[in-house]
């Protein structure tokens, strides 16, 4: 099987990572923070040797216990979003959001009278930025998607970084697809609260993720509840991580994630990078010299290793069939959670179809892609042609 959907799950994951889980839940079991014993200590250790790594890939230099472990990017995006905008709040944030930013923002919107701006952009990936410093000004909070999960392009987040700074805008980065693959560090790049799952390029289990805040901006909890300590209090905690921690988190995921963290730091998320964005290049070059196919993504080379496709005349989800039916290719059509980056590229009805690779990809892959798609493009489906 040849599988290129690493957007949005690494699937078959690093054997480091299932041992973790295995071990962890075989041997320790317990819950961090939930009693002085040797098992739920040493669940605290693990959760805090996790921290730790995050905060080495995401550039932290400070308090690891400002990140705060989270279900996934989501459930980071949703707190952090919630836990800053407050009624009649403006908000910008740009075309190339998930539905993990638009869905939260909208219904602030329609609820709570809050203000969404939205920067203008290309198709390209470029914004505006001498327009994005006018939606700046009163703003509240930018939300900047790191890297777009449906073009591959690497959004200038130093630049509009600095036009929120000075005007004191607070900046949320959803690094859900960045973080582990693409050099930098968003906290460096300016950042006030860094979003992150787990489950892509950090390798580790579904239902792991993580938000840092940064010292000195507050966030509301968005969910509220025991966290082991303070516990006489009604109120959440002040002291993070536990201020935005409450129940029992999913330890024996915290274990895979760690797992996970541990290999991106050993390999180097820029080896990592310059690997994947060498298979990223071929792949793009191949798809461009068919001329049944249209490829939506432009190269940046500074990006995520995605390309997304248009055959014309073919639906995007009858051709994913027919890769994996015929030559065992898993991609992924649709609109990607990204409904206004296709309203740029025309695709919004239609939809497109991705191909991204990860931690296991090959030339192999890649070989195999240009194949069926060489075929297919030349090749239109029943369903497309017609009786």
């Amino acid at each position: 099987m040849h599988y290129l959907d690493y957007a949005a799950t690494s699937a078959i994951r690093p054997p480091e990572v299932a041992d973790a889980v295995h071990r962890f839940l075989t041997e320790v079991g317990a819950s961090p923070g939930r009693g002085g014993y040797g098992r739920s200590v040493e669940s605290g250790r693990i959760a805090f040797r996790c921290r730790r790594a995050l905060a080495r890939i995401l550039g932290v230099k400070g308090d690891p216990g400002r990140i705060a472990f989270m279900m996934n990017a989501t459930h980071a995006l949703n707190t952090a979003i919630h836990g800053v905008v407050q009624p009649g709040d403006a908000v910008v944030i740009t075309p190339f959001d998930h539905n993990a930013v638009l869905r939260p923002v909208d219904d602030l919107a329609r609820r709570c009278q809050v203000e969404v701006r939205t920067i203008p952009a290309e198709s390209t990936g470029e914004l505006d930025l001498d327009r994005a410093a006018v939606l700046l000004e009163g703003a509240r909070l930018l939300v900047v998607n790191a890297v777009s999960n449906v073009l591959g392009t690497r959004l200038p987040l130093e630049e509009l970084a600095e036009l929120a700074r000075q005007r004191d805008v607070l900046v949320l980065v959803d690094a859900a697809q960045s973080a582990g693959q693409i050099p930098g560090s968003p906290v460096d790049a300016g950042a006030d609260l860094v979003a992150v799952t787990g489950h892509k390029s950090l390798l580790g289990p579904q239902g792991t993720g993580a938000l840092w805040v940064r010292e000195g901006v507050d966030v509301r909890p968005f969910c509220t509840g025991g966290t082991g300590g303070d516990s006489a209090r009604r109120e959440m905690p002040d002291v993070y991580p536990d201020h935005l921690e409450a129940g029992t988190p999913n330890a024996p995921g915290l274990a895979g994630l760690l797992a996970g963290c541990t290999r991106v730091l050993e390999e180097g998320v820029d080896r990592i990078h310059a690997r994947e964005m060498e298979l990223k290049a071929r792949l793009r070059e191949g798809l461009t010299s068919l001329p049944g196919v249209r490829v939506c993504s432009p190269p940046d080379p500074n990006g995520s290793p995605v390309v997304t496709v248009v055959v014309p005349g073919q639906s995007p989800a009858e051709t994913a069939r027919r890769l994996e039916r015929e030559f065992s290719i898993m991609a992924r059509p649709g609109l990607h959670c990204a409904p206004e980056v296709h309203r740029l590229l025309g695709t919004l009805e239609s939809g497109a179809l991705r191909f991204s690779m990860g931690w296991a990809s090959t030339g192999e892959d890649v070989d195999q892609v240009l194949h069926a798609m060489d075929v297919l493009s030349a090749r239109p489906s029943a369903a497309a042609s017609g009786p």
